[in-house]
C-alpha cells in the first residue's frame, strides 16, 4: 500500500505513511458520528418497548445515556483531533519536503532541461501544482479512500442486521458508480486540455511582461491584447463546456444515488406490512439510508478532483524523473588545465553544435575563443563548467573527466562572467557577493574598485546598500557587467571564463577593466570569449571556431601570418575603425 502511495502521488515514504495513518483516522472519525444514532435508536427502542409492555422497569437510567454521550463526545474529540492532525498538518509536512525535493531537483538538472522549459511553466509546477497537490490531498484523498472503506464496512454490518433492506440500500451505488466510470475518460481529456490552455495563458501573460518594451515600440499592444483575450475567451469556452458536462454526469450519479432512499421506503413498508421486520428496524435504515449516500456522493466527487490532481502529479513526476548530473563531491585536480577531446554536443536531435573538437586551454594561459557568430563559442565556455553533457569525446580538468564531478563541486572551481548579467532585487553589497557568500564588507569593496564600480556605487542613493530593481533595472547595460566582473573578482577562482565580459563598455572603462583582468588572471586557467580584436591580442593562444568546428589554432601573431579567418577579422575590425 505505501509502494502503491509513492508511485501514485509520488510522495516520499514517510508521506505516505501519514497519508496511511490519516486515512485510517478518518474511517474511525466517519464510523465515530455512527456511534450517537447508534445510542439513540438504542434509548428509543428501550423506552418504547416500555411503553408498548406499559411496563415502568428499564434497563437503563437516563443517567445513564447521558454518561455515555458525555464519554462518546470526548472520544470523538480525541478522534477528531488525531485525524485533523494526520489529514492537514501531517499533509502541509509532505507537502513543503515536495518544494524542496523539486527545488532540488531543479538544481541538478541540466541546462538542457531549462532551454526547454519556459519560466511561466517551471514556476507554475513549482508555485500553483505543488499548492493545489496540497490543498486535494489535505481535503479530499484521504476522504476517498476513508469514505469506500466507511461505506464499505458500514454495507458489511447492514447486510448482517438485514440483508433484504441492505439490497435497497446499496443496489444505486454500482449502478452509480458505472455512470460515473465511463464519464472517467472524458474527465481526463477535459482536464488535460483545460490545463494546457491555462500554461498557454500564463506563457503569454510573462512573454507581455518581458516584452513590454518592444509591444510598445512597436505599437502592438492592441494586437497583444486581442490575442491575449482570445486565449482567455478560449479558455472560458472550454472551462463552461468541461464544468456543465462533468457536473452533468456528477449529478446524474447523484440523482441515481437518491433512489435508494424511495427504494428503502417503499421496500422497507411492504416488509414491515408482512410482518418481516419490525418499526424499529425500519426506522434504522430509514435513518442509514438518508446518512449513507453522503460519504458515497464524497467519494464521487473527490473523484472528480483526483483525475484533475493526477495532471498535476504527472508534471512532478515528469519533473523529479528527468535525469540529473551527479557526480563525486571530493575533487582534487593536480593542475587546472581544460583540455577537449574530440568532442560533439547537439542541443536538440538531428541537430550538431559542435564537431569533433579538440584544444587545450592550460593553465597560466589566457585562451581566446573567436569566430563568426553563431559557431559555437559560448557553448564551448558553458561545456567547460559542465552547464551541459556532451554527446561524445571527453572534457577535463587537470586529467579527470567533468562528467564524473558534480556540477557543484566543478563549479568551486570557475568564476564565469557571461555578457547575458543576471542580478537580484537586492542591494549592490549582496549582490556582489553571491561571488563569495562569507566575504566581509572590506573585501566586497576591494572586488568593487578592481571592477571599476565603487564610483559609481558611490553615487546610488544608498551606496552599496541601495536596492537595484529586478535584474539590476536601476544600472545602465555597463554598471550591470561591472557588478557581474566584480562577483568574479570576488570568487577568485583558479578558472575563469569570460564571455563578452566587457561588451557592454566603452573604451575607457574596457581598458580600466582590462587593467584589473590582468591581476586576476595570473597563473589562472582563462577562456575569453570576444568579438573586439584587441580584447584578445594579449592571448596565449586564439582558437578559431566555425560552424562548430576549430579552424584555426595558434597565437595572434601566428594566425595573422596564415592570412586566414582571425586575420582576416582583425583586419575587417581595423577598417571599420
Amino acid at each position: 500500500m505505501l509502494k502503491y502511495f509513492q508511485n501514485k502521488y509520488a510522495m516520499s515514504e514517510k508521506g505516505a505513511k501519514d497519508l496511511l495513518r490519516s486515512i485510517i483516522w478518518t474511517v474511525i472519525m466517519e464510523i465515530s458520528f455512527m456511534v450517537p444514532v447508534v445510542l439513540s435508536f438504542k434509548f428509543l427502542d428501550e423506552y418504547m418497548s416500555i411503553l408498548l409492555n406499559s411496563s415502568n422497569s428499564q434497563k437503563n437510567s437516563i443517567l445513564y445515556y447521558v454518561i455515555m454521550s458525555v464519554a462518546f463526545f470526548i472520544v470523538m474529540f480525541v478522534i477528531a483531533y488525531f485525524q485533523y492532525d494526520s489529514a492537514y498538518t501531517k499533509i502541509y509536512e509532505e507537502s513543503a519536503r515536495r518544494r524542496i525535493s523539486l527545488a532540488e531537483t531543479l538544481r541538478k538538472l541540466p541546462l538542457a532541461f531549462f532551454g526547454k522549459k519556459d519560466i511561466a511553466d517551471l514556476s507554475s509546477t513549482i508555485m500553483e501544482d505543488a499548492t493545489q497537490v496540497e490543498l486535494l490531498f489535505s481535503h479530499s484523498v484521504p476522504q476517498i479512500y476513508a469514505s469506500i472503506l466507511t461505506v464499505v464496512i458500514m454495507g458489511i454490518m447492514l447486510f448482517f442486521y438485514n440483508w433484504r433492506l441492505s439490497i435497497a440500500v446499496f443496489w444505486v451505488v454500482p449502478v452509480a458508480a458505472l455512470v460515473f466510470y465511463l464519464s472517467k475518460k472524458f474527465q481526463d481529456k477535459m482536464h488535460y486540455k483545460l490545463y494546457n490552455i491555462k500554461r498557454d495563458i500564463s506563457d503569454k501573460i510573462q512573454e507581455g511582461l518581458d516584452s513590454a518594451h518592444e509591444i510598445k515600440s512597436y505599437n502592438r499592444e492592441e494586437a497583444y491584447s486581442d490575442n491575449l483575450n482570445s486565449k482567455l475567451d478560449n479558455y472560458e469556452k472550454h472551462l463552461i463546456k468541461g464544468e456543465l458536462l462533468i457536473g452533468a454526469f456528477i449529478n446524474l450519479s447523484y440523482v441515481l444515488l437518491k433512489l435508494g432512499l424511495p427504494s428503502v421506503i417503499l421496500y422497507g413498508a411492504y416488509l414491515l406490512s408482512t410482518g418481516s421486520i419490525n418499526i424499529f428496524t425500519y426506522l434504522v435504515f430509514l435513518v442509514v439510508s438518508a446518512r449513507i449516500y453522503n460519504p458515497i456522493m464524497d467519494v464521487m466527487n473527490n473523484f472528480a478532483l483526483l483525475i484533475f490532481l493526477n495532471v498535476r502529479i504527472k508534471r512532478m513526476k515528469e519533473m523529479d524523473e528527468m535525469p540529473r548530473q551527479e557526480g563525486k563531491t571530493e575533487f582534487y585536480p593536480k593542475n587546472y588545465d581544460i583540455k577537449f577531446k574530440n568532442v560533439d554536443f547537439s542541443y536538440q536531435d538531428g541537430v550538431q553544435t559542435l564537431k569533433n573538437v579538440s584544444f587545450i586551454a592550460k593553465q597560466g594561459e589566457v585562451t581566446a575563443l573567436v569566430g563568426p557568430s553563431g559557431g559555437g563559442k559560448s557553448t564551448l565556455a558553458k561545456l567547460a563548467a559542465r552547464f551541459w553533457d556532451i554527446d561524445r569525446g571527453t572534457i577535463t580538468l587537470g586529467g579527470e573527466d567533468i562528467s564524473q564531478v558534480d556540477p557543484e563541486t566543478l563549479l568551486d572551481n570557475y568564476s564565469i562572467v557571461f555578457q547575458d548579467v543576471t542580478l537580484f532585487n537586492s542591494s549592490v553589497m549582496d549582490n556582489i557577493r553571491i561571488g563569495k557568500k562569507d566575504a566581509t564588507d572590506a573585501e566586497v569593496i576591494a572586488a568593487a574598485k578592481l571592477a571599476r564600480c565603487h564610483e559609481f556605487i558611490n553615487k546610488l542613493p544608498e551606496g552599496y546598500d541601495t536596492l537595484i530593481g529586478e535584474n539590476g533595472e536601476r544600472l545602465s547595460g555597463g554598471e550591470r557587467q561591472r557588478i557581474s566582473i566584480a562577483r568574479a573578482m570576488l570568487k577568485d577562482t583558479p578558472i575563469i571564463l569570460l564571455d563578452e565580459a566587457t561588451a557592454s563598455l566603452d573604451t575607457e572603462n574596457e581598458s580600466k577593466i582590462q587593467n584589473a583582468l590582468s591581476e586576476l588572471i595570473k597563473n589562472k586557467t582563462v577562456l575569453i570569449i570576444a568579438h573586439r580584436m584587441r580584447t584578445v591580442s594579449g592571448a596565449d593562444k586564439i582558437v578559431v571556431i566555425k560552424d562548430g568546428s576549430i579552424v584555426e589554432t595558434g597565437t595572434p601573431s601566428q594566425l595573422e601570418e596564415q592570412q586566414g579567418i582571425f586575420a582576416s577579422m582583425v583586419k575587417t575590425q581595423y577598417q571599420s575603425n
